[in-house]
């Protein structure tokens, strides 16, 4: 069965990501996939909260395509949490709208994948720093799944960059395919690594 795929992308300064750039442009040019510039459609940041809800319903599963600002997410991705996911619809009595649907982060960072860790510049691995919003995954009753990370952005050459451009397309077009068991993902610290595992190369 085929999965709808909302991507809730947020960036300030995507005209000077390189990065995130070819994220985009790898994403696949399919009907179950809907890209949602957050900061092109709320400049002034007045989320109009009635249609976030409907385009969440009408997806199974939401990633949040962000730069890795601080630890966390750009401030309006903050913001549509904040608002978006509200009391007595996504958590709390009553609020299972988002029950069962799957969520996770695809994020880029200059850190290299070495400083995140417990012996790391960065003390913390990439998957504790994202502790809130696995916990905010867990509060709306969804399924969290390992995030995609692109590390070393400042450094990361053109090929390498391409490359992992393209495995987030494969993980996309797999994900929308919905020929997968979510139990397969708990063995992975990243979703890279999953596709890398389970990808049809042929």
């Amino acid at each position: 069965m085929k999965n709808k795929i909302l991507i809730l992308f947020s960036h300030p300064r995507l005209e000077r990501s390189l990065n995130q750039s070819q994220l985009i442009s790898s994403i696949p040019n399919i009907p179950e996939i809907t890209f949602h510039d957050l900061y092109e459609k709320y400049p002034d940041f007045d989320i109009d909260v009635e249609y976030e809800h409907e385009l969440l319903l009408r997806h199974q599963i939401i990633i949040w395509q962000h730069p890795f600002y601080w630890y966390s997410s750009p401030p309006l991705l903050k913001q549509w949490i904040d608002l978006v996911l509200s009391f007595g619809w996504a958590y709390g009595p009553g609020g299972f709208a988002l029950q069962n649907k799957m969520v996770f982060n695809a994020i880029t960072t200059g850190g290299q994948r070495s400083a995140y860790s417990n012996d790391g510049h960065n003390r913390f691995t990439i998957n504790q720093l994202l502790a809130p919003f696995e916990q905010t995954a867990f509060l709306c009753k969804m399924i969290w799944l390992p995030p995609f990370v692109i590390h070393g952005t400042h450094r990361i050459s053109e090929d390498e960059r391409q490359n992992l451009s393209i495995l987030y397309g494969k993980i996309l077009i797999k994900l929308a395919d919905g020929n997968f068991n979510t139990e397969e993902f708990k063995k992975y610290q990243y979703i890279n690594d999953w596709i890398t595992d389970n990808i049809d190369n042929k």
